[in-house]
């Protein structure tokens, strides 16, 4: 959906408003904010790369460009658009660093499911080396993504269904192996090799991916 946005001021009108809103006028501020909302969505089509995130960085950028106007001066050397492309450009960065951030990284504590004996299993688990040594390795955090690629990439259709079920990964609820054997169509002794297995290949993928010996 197209979205009409107000007209840029003209440099005389900036220049009015911003003097107006240094003496205090609120509704001067406002002014320079709507008129100055297009090039909020100039710089958010620059990382939007569809009609939701192009939504979503106007949204973050329009707080920028509110932080520009707050703390422009005329004394500045810059002219406003200047200034507050910056400040837009900045909140946008600074929003999609925190959201990659908070995508790719997760404790070590994580937990992946239980064991046939209800205990908890995570990632520590999973990688079966001492904590201590991960900790110092790793800086407490680990990249959920090896997990999830080495899941895809390095099991068989058949591995992965095992340790999803088994674990409860990806959303699934954790099963006993009686329960994934009675689902997948085969034996309970079969799906604890197939398990065996896909853990130590799983193992192996992710001390290699994260550098852990």
């Amino acid at each position: 959906m197209s979205v009409s946005f107000p007209k840029p001021l003209t440099e005389k009108e900036e220049k009015y408003y911003i003097a107006k809103y240094e003496e205090g006028d609120q509704d001067a501020k406002d002014i320079l904010i709507e008129h100055n909302l297009r090039l909020v969505a100039h710089v958010a089509k620059k990382y939007a790369s569809n009609a939701q995130t192009m939504d979503d960085f106007i949204s973050i950028g329009t707080i920028g460009l509110m932080k520009a106007v707050n703390t422009y001066r005329s004394s500045k050397s810059t002219k406003l658009a200047t200034y507050a492309a910056r400040c837009i450009e900045n909140e946008i960065l600074m929003s999609i660093r925190a959201s990659k951030k908070n995508q790719s990284e997760v404790s070590l504590s994580l937990p992946v499911g239980t064991d046939k004996d209800g205990n908890e299993i995570n990632l520590i688990d999973l990688l079966g080396t001492d904590p201590d040594t991960i900790v110092d390795d790793l800086h407490l955090k680990i990249q959920i993504q090896h997990m999830l690629k080495a899941i895809e990439n390095t099991l068989t259709e058949r591995e992965k269904q095992v340790l999803i079920h088994r674990y409860g990964i990806l959303g699934k609820w954790p099963k006993t192996q009686r329960e994934v054997a009675a689902l997948l169509g085969i034996s309970r002794s079969y799906v604890s090799r197939i398990e065996k297995r896909a853990l130590e290949k799983l193992k192996e993928t992710l001390q290699a991916s994260v550098g852990v010996l």
